[in-house]
């Protein structure tokens, strides 16, 4: 039997889990939760022009290995989710990996970053933190190249483990 896949029906959305009753935000309280294998999937791009794209695919760029730098930047900043996202749970991740290529089409770079845990709570937000932080990155190391490049289509794209189940974006 294959994982259940949850959406979510404009319609009739499910209550925000980080607001009390009197409208003031909270952290939810995973206590009682199972521990269980979670794992999340965030991705997105950057695109630029045609001349900082060939200077990052030549790596001639001043500051160094963009797309190596960008990786490293997003499996520090999953770490640090919780430091900067308020109602986030500090995590031990178990494993992020970040993963930054070059895309011609756009052109520009993708991003594709996975975490994964065994805990109480889930990695949406690492998994996101990560690609936005690499996406950031790849802008601050190519910005003197080209200062239009636009951040974009950053989204979750999988996510299994706990109560909700499965979710993939179609």
């Amino acid at each position: 039997m294959s994982p259940k896949r949850r959406r979510v029906s404009p319609a009739r959305p499910r209550p925000l889990t980080h607001v009390d009753d009197a409208g003031r935000a909270r952290m939810v309280d995973v206590g009682a939760k199972p521990v269980t294998a979670r794992r999340a999937v965030a991705e997105g791009e950057i695109r630029m022009s045609r001349a900082a794209f060939a200077l990052v695919k030549a790596n001639k760029v001043a500051k160094g290995d963009v797309l190596r730098v960008a990786e490293l930047a997003g499996i520090a900043a999953a770490k640090r989710t919780a430091e900067l996202i308020p109602l986030c749970h500090p995590l031990a991740l178990d494993q992020v990996t970040v993963t930054a290529a070059l895309a011609a089409r756009l052109p520009g770079v993708r991003v594709r970053a996975e975490a994964r845990i065994s805990a109480k709570t889930g990695v949406e937000m690492e998994a996101l933190t990560a690609c936005a932080v690499a996406l950031l990155t790849v802008y601050d190391m190519v910005k003197g190249a080209d200062r239009a490049m636009t951040i974009g289509k950053v989204r979750l794209v999988e996510k299994s483990g706990g109560r909700s189940g499965r979710f993939a974006r179609r």
